[in-house]
């Protein structure tokens, strides 16, 4: 005769399973948590308004709050206020910056090094998530991946010094070019576009594998080898079906990169030097002094951001319609 240890009998004789013996067992059966229970989840409504509760108050108090407070901010005349002192709202803020072109080749220099290095981005990238997408088995995949995520796992800074290191005048590049007869005095790496679009580059180099890696993991391997049987070379083949069809991965992954090679900061100012001057550093400029100019570098800040947003929504807009011309 078996024993079953998960139930027991209660005063009654009557079986009872050996969850209903725990805290959270009574209340999952306790009638009126069935009752509101039932009650919440009732529709497929309901039960997306609750998931979706969290996530949402997060991003209006974490994310959209903080930005409304800056656009506020930008359209105040002073921040915070002295006491006694009445605040007034005012646009001046924003003139400051159409009206004075010094203003103007920070903020086109910065648009024109995220265009930049998120071209260099996925250029350096695209190899690397087909080769770990299409060339290395489901098995080992997700060990590849997690290497690749190691020194993500080390804040900004940290991983900026250490490009510091690699490219200084004793560092590992200029000591292997030495080593190989290639220089005879060090390369001054440092302080250059260079230097900050390395560094730029590696920090923001996951944000586009991720997305291109999950495209190409999708691709139907058949429909390379269909072409193949009928005659299309590599180039073709990659031209004619791995790049259309990767389009999206192309589209997320540049838009996510571009987005945050606009808004770094420490990067820019440890590795880049006078002639490499980002608009963050300006925006900083004005937070660093008193507080009167606190609403110009709100205002500077909604002006980035708000150039940023345009500039993917009409890359994303010329995206789709490649996407769509591609499937026709």
């Amino acid at each position: 005769m078996t024993h079953d240890a998960s139930v027991r009998k209660d005063s009654g004789g009557n079986a009872v399973p050996a969850g209903d013996r725990t805290f959270w067992g009574r209340v999952a059966n306790w009638g009126p948590y069935q009752a509101f229970s039932a009650l919440l989840t009732a529709s497929p409504r309901r039960q997306f308004l609750i998931l979706a509760a969290f996530p949402i108050l997060w991003l209006l108090t974490q994310h959209l709050g903080p930005m409304l407070q800056m656009l506020r901010v930008s359209l105040t005349d002073a921040y915070p206020v002295a006491p006694g002192t009445q605040q007034e709202f005012t646009l001046e803020n924003y003139m400051r910056f159409f009206g004075d072109r010094i203003f103007w080749m920070p903020f086109f220099r910065t648009l024109t090094f995220a265009a930049v290095f998120t071209f260099c981005t996925l250029i350096i990238t695209y190899p690397v998530a087909y080769f770990l997408a299409r060339h290395v088995s489901r098995r080992n995949q997700m060990l590849m991946l997690l290497l690749l995520l190691v020194p993500f796992w080390v804040g900004e800074i940290v991983r900026t010094y250490a490009i510091m290191i690699l490219l200084g005048n004793t560092g590992a590049v200029n000591l292997v070019l030495k080593w190989l007869g290639l220089i005879d005095r060090p390369i001054p790496f440092m302080y250059t576009s260079f230097s900050m679009g390395v560094g730029i580059v590696y920090l923001t180099a996951l944000y586009m594998l991720l997305p291109l890696y999950s495209a190409l993991e999708k691709l139907p391997q058949s429909m390379n080898e269909a072409a193949a049987d009928l005659g299309a070379g590599a180039w073709t083949r990659f031209r004619r079906i791995s790049l259309p069809m990767t389009i999206e991965g192309i589209s997320s992954g540049c838009t996510l990169v571009f987005l945050i090679s606009t808004g770094f900061y420490a990067t820019p100012v440890l590795l880049g030097g006078p002639s490499t001057t980002v608009f963050a550093e300006t925006i900083a400029g004005f937070f660093h002094v008193a507080g009167d100019e606190w609403p110009t570098g709100a205002a500077f800040a909604v002006i980035m951001f708000t150039a940023a947003l345009l500039i993917t929504g009409v890359f994303q807009k010329l995206m789709n319609m490649l996407r769509k011309g591609d499937t026709k």
